[in-house]
């Protein structure tokens, strides 16, 4: 099922694979981080390259745009911040002993973490580094940050008062097999969220429930209280790694090595939902108005219908994987390690799906009538019956 699309754009200006493709909080740029050891800047208006950022000695394993500044992480061990108006290095942040593998921006702080089996954090506006957070045995994959006023009741902070100062908190993800949640202010490891038995290769956060998911090459998918440290749930239908998440509406969609991504139900634990049809690995993913987006490895992008698993479109043209995805304006980017960035048009598939959500909605609502009337008219028949009974 599902027919075949062509992009609309592809750019093509990148020496290397791109390893991170990120969005801007206002929507008009994208940044791409590249093997060739550069980061692009793309307008969303026009799709063309408008800033070209050179200095790193490496290649960049990921970016993060934000309105005025993009950061890049580089396997030269630093980490760079540039204007996004001059394409001018702003900062470079020198410390980590091996690859960065991924940045953080949240509030004034910068996060990073490394195969030097650290995570670090700095100051956004300055080259100074703030706090190291050392303790796990292997490399720092994935990270999160939240605040304990997201998440602690006023008499739980109070038995954390040598941290009152600042009720940051960074959890880092790692190959040894743990996740960690450490106190920015002090560098101090709050919690070890133990349970997996291979590498946690993603993160996601939801801090007014106080959760936290975990995906890992022991196939498991674990949900953690991130006050007491507590295993709450784990998703075990999965046959491969699990690559990707991603938290929609208290829905959980995980990508997999198996081929699949799976939806469950996260108050229930229950799995409601399998996408099928990739030929390799899904490595990212992304939900937009009903419609799940994927990238895998068989170097094709595809779009599903959320609900009902149909797949309702495949985007054919890049050589070898898609590493990350990005939605706007009803256009979706494929960043992949083929070097190119390819734009492609999804208004069609918007507008069907939600003509389909109108339709649903509008046949829910004529049964829920005919279940209303059809109450109505036993009532009376019951009633009816009680008259000519006695009742």
């Amino acid at each position: 099922m599902g027919n075949s699309g062509s992009a609309v754009k592809v750019c093509t200006d990148h020496q290397g694979g791109i390893n991170w493709l990120s969005l801007s909080p206002d929507g008009q740029r994208l940044l791409t981080g590249s093997e060739d050891g550069t980061a692009r800047l793309w307008s969303t208006a026009d799709s063309q390259c408008h800033g070209h950022f050179q200095g790193h000695e490496s290649y960049i394993t990921f970016c993060h745009l934000e309105n005025e500044a993009a950061f890049t992480c580089s396997a030269d061990h630093t980490i760079r911040k540039w204007d996004v108006l001059t394409g001018q290095c702003l900062a470079i942040y020198r410390g980590h002993t091996s690859i960065v593998n991924r940045i953080l921006v949240a509030k004034d702080y910068l996060f990073s973490g490394s195969y030097d089996r650290t995570a670090r954090c700095w100051s956004v506006d300055k080259e100074k580094q703030i706090q190291e957070f050392r303790g796990h045995r292997n490399c720092v994959l994935t990270l999160a940050h939240y605040s304990s006023r997201d998440v602690l009741e006023e008499e739980e902070e109070e038995e954390e008062e040598e941290e009152k100062v600042s009720r940051d908190l960074l959890v880092t993800g790692s190959t040894d097999c743990t996740v960690k949640v450490w106190w920015v202010s002090s560098g101090r490891c709050y919690q070890t969220l133990l349970g997996h038995t291979g590498a946690v290769l993603c993160l996601i956060l939801d801090a007014p429930n106080r959760e936290l998911f975990s995906g890992s090459t022991d196939y498991t998918i674990r949900t953690w209280n991130i006050v007491t440290g507590e295993q709450l749930k784990v998703f075990k239908e999965h046959q491969g790694s699990v690559i990707c998440l991603e938290l929609v509406n208290r829905h959980l969609y995980s990508g997999s090595a198996d081929r699949t991504v799976k939806c469950w139900f996260v108050d229930t634990g229950e799995r409601i939902q399998t996408y099928k049809a990739h030929k390799h690995s899904v490595s990212t993913l992304k939900y937009h108005a009903g419609i799940l987006f994927t990238g895998s490895g068989d170097a094709c992008a595809r779009a599903f219908n959320s609900r009902s698993g149909v797949l309702q479109k495949i985007f054919r043209g890049h050589k070898f994987i898609i590493n990350c995805i990005q939605i706007h304006n009803e256009l979706l980017y494929t960043a992949s390690h083929d070097g190119t960035l390819r734009v492609w048009d999804i208004r069609g598939i918007c507008k069907r799906n939600k003509r389909r959500l109108k339709k649903d909605r509008s046949v829910q609502g004529r049964s829920s009538q005919k279940g209303s009337l059809a109450r109505l008219f036993n009532n009376k028949v019951g009633c009816m019956i009680q008259q000519e009974n006695g009742a």
